[in-house]
């Protein structure tokens, strides 16, 4: 089965600026709900696990990604494919620029399919839950492309962490929360980190 959906938003942000958001895999692939980790390959391509929670089914999926179409600063779209809890995962998410007075237009476009034993045990929960997620992605996408990182409550791991120049496909984890030091047992415990959506300001 496939669902496709689509809709639009607006950044401050010049399409330009916009462009080099969408192609960056270090900054796309985070967004992506369930997001659990990820190794970047090249300047197109990246593996990104994620968490798979459908009905009591639980599981991870590894989405193999590919940055398809890049055309600056107007067109960037992913296509993706995976297994996931003995079936197949296909994705596709294009966004199209356009320059505003004051920002960009982001016109987006995402379809999802799944096959194998997956659609068929959870199929009345899948197109749901596939709006569910595409509607995560593009929440974070467009917070990350309104605020500047400083009016963040939690601030996503820098780039430079997650990058090693001398191998060509280096994993990219999760952020972990530190625990406390022993001088700092008696204090509060800290809020976990939100996501970009969750951290956007009303």
């Amino acid at each position: 089965m496939a669902v496709t959906f689509s809709g639009e938003f607006t950044s401050p942000r010049t399409p330009d600026e916009v462009y080099d958001f969408l192609c960056d895999a270090n900054k796309f692939g985070p967004l992506l709900p369930d997001f659990e980790s990820m190794s970047v390959e090249d300047a197109t391509h990246f593996t990104v696990k994620l968490r798979v929670e459908v009905g009591n089914i639980r599981g991870a999926a590894e989405i193999k990604m590919e940055l398809s179409q890049a055309v600056r600063p107007s067109r960037a779209q992913y296509q993706g494919r995976g297994i996931a809890v003995g079936s197949q995962i296909a994705i596709s998410t294009g966004f199209d620029l356009s320059p505003l007075a004051e920002g960009t237009r982001i016109a987006w476009q995402g379809e999802a399919s799944v096959s194998g034993k997956l659609a068929f045990m959870a199929s009345s929960v899948l197109e749901p839950l596939s709006k569910k997620n595409l509607e995560k992605l593009i929440d974070g996408l467009r917070c990350a492309l309104t605020y500047p990182p400083t009016e963040l409550i939690a601030q996503p791991a820098p780039i430079a962490s997650v990058e090693a120049p001398s191998s060509a496909e280096q994993p990219v984890q999760a952020p972990q929360q530190e625990l406390p030091g022993e001088a700092e047992q008696g204090a509060p415990a800290e809020p976990p980190p939100q996501s970009a959506a969750e951290n956007c300001p009303d």
